[in-house]
């Protein structure tokens, strides 16, 4: 019985990691309005070691079209700028000697469209990590049977695997239509 409990458990941890990947995927991509969160992929030549933006400077959104970049060090002004460049994000950054500043542009109707493709991919991707981890669990399940668990307890548990398959799956679904109407809206 434990064993079962077990294998449930586990599945679950493995369907949540795969809702929180996905929301943690979708907040890097830009939905009209400046958020830091669009350079957590950013990666700056510190000192010859590639290091995340947000670990050599401040990075913030003081309003709705602005994304502010302070420096720790002066001197990695041009790395930042640069590594912005890089990151083929479509923003031109702009220093000042003391900062970076990112003016974010409008979205065009067409990257709308590209980024509701890129949404829908992402949830994809997430809908077949839930599906693995619940074939995972049912195999599991079923090894246990073959050890001694008995039927009626395992059938319960494939039923409740499938209950938290379709619970997850709306999970994703509610997170994909939320970053949708984020990024539809103008």
């Amino acid at each position: 019985m434990n064993d079962v409990k077990d294998i449930l458990n586990q599945t679950r941890q493995k369907m949540e990691k795969a809702a929180m990947h996905l929301e943690n995927e979708l907040i890097t991509i830009r939905a009209g309005k400046a958020s830091p969160h669009v350079l957590d992929n950013v990666m700056v030549d510190y000192y010859g070691t590639m290091t995340p933006l947000t670990q050599v400077a401040s990075v913030i959104a003081p309003d709705a079209r602005t994304i502010t970049i302070t420096p720790w060090e002066k001197k990695m002004i041009d790395p930042i700028e640069r590594a912005i460049l890089a990151a083929n994000l479509n923003l031109t950054p702009q220093n000042n000697g003391e900062l970076v500043r990112i003016i974010v542009p409008a979205l065009t109707e067409d990257r709308r469209k590209d980024l509701v493709k890129m949404v829908k991919h992402e949830g994809e991707n997430a809908r077949v990590s839930i599906r693995n981890a619940r074939r995972e669990g049912n195999e599991a399940i079923k090894k246990a049977q073959k050890d001694g668990v008995a039927e009626d307890i395992a059938k319960d548990a494939e039923a409740e695997m499938q209950k938290l398959t379709d619970q997850f799956g709306k999970r994703v679904d509610e997170i994909l239509e939320k970053k949708e109407k984020e990024i539809l809206t103008v």
